[in-house]
């Protein structure tokens, strides 16, 4: 598959760039960045493939996260695609706020109009982009783990619960844990599957969960919260997750920390222990 280079840099002595590419499953072009590390020029390296969270874009990892140092300490490639499809003819919330339309893709595939045609970003993440990374950087497909943060934490939860045979690892930040009980999945669901709430099952975090096939699919899965993050108990609910996981034998770490809220900071301050994990992971 074909993809445009927009930008690339030397970086800890490994490449950052950032790319673009038409996209056949959201029908617009799609933005993603990836950070390749030296250890990549002898060979394919394992990836973590990040996905972002409401308002962002392919940029705001890798500019904010401070991964880099570590991922090329460890032979980590890094990927991070945008949040949501965006273009010309591309529909955004009829009225205009943050949480839903462009930057709020939710990582599920919709099924009403007119968000149907180019918001089908489960499929972008689990079919197409694995397909633009694999084909064009040294990644091993073997060898993929997968994390996010906020709606980004809800994608990598419930994408890679619904696929280990895709993702070797598991972690997210601040995940809204369940989409059927959070004000942000409500809306977003409610536009891009429709009012019947049996349909939004698969892209419930804690609805995934407790119905997992293999509860061992993965050694542990990580997920760290701050214990001040403004949105903790109105959107985020992650309390409802460990009883889900608790429920259906799933191996969740489950880390609260005192004084960290929502954003960078709390991520920067706890990406080093994600990367170590995943990478701990993908090498066994």
């Amino acid at each position: 598959m074909t993809i445009e280079t927009l930008s690339e840099t030397s970086c800890f002595g490994g490449k950052i760039g950032f790319y673009r590419h038409a996209s056949r499953t959201n029908h617009c072009d799609m933005r993603f960045s990836v950070f390749v590390p030296p250890q990549a020029a002898k060979g394919k390296v394992p990836v973590l493939t990040f996905l972002s969270g409401l308002t962002c874009t392919e940029e705001n990892f890798m500019v904010k996260s401070g991964a880099q140092r570590v991922a090329a300490e460890l032979g980590l490639m890094l990927v991070s695609p945008d949040t949501s499809p965006r273009g010309e003819g591309v529909p955004n919330d009829p009225d205009d706020v943050y949480d839903f339309g462009l930057g709020a893709g939710f990582y599920v595939n919709a099924s009403e109009a007119p968000w149907t045609k180019h918001y089908q970003m489960y499929d972008y993440v689990t079919q197409e982009l694995q397909q633009v990374i694999f084909e064009n950087f040294p990644a091993d497909a073997n060898r993929h783990g997968l994390t996010g943060h906020s709606m980004g934490g809800h994608g990598a939860l419930t994408i890679g619960l619904r696929n280990p045979e895709l993702f070797r690892s598991l972690s997210a930040f601040a995940p809204i844990c369940t989409t059927l009980h959070s004000p942000w999945g409500q809306k977003a669901l409610g536009y891009y599957l429709g009012n019947d709430t049996s349909a939004w099952m698969n892209y419930d975090a804690c609805e995934v969960a407790r119905k997992v096939a293999n509860p061992n699919a993965y050694k542990k899965i990580l997920v760290d919260q701050g214990a001040d993050d403004p949105w903790l108990v109105e959107q985020l609910k992650p309390e409802l997750l460990q009883a889900a996981c608790e429920e259906s034998g799933l191996p969740l770490e489950l880390r609260m920390h005192a004084g960290y809220d929502h954003g960078y900071y709390f991520i920067s301050t706890f990406i080093e222990e994600h990367l170590k994990f995943h990478a701990d992971q993908l090498s066994r």
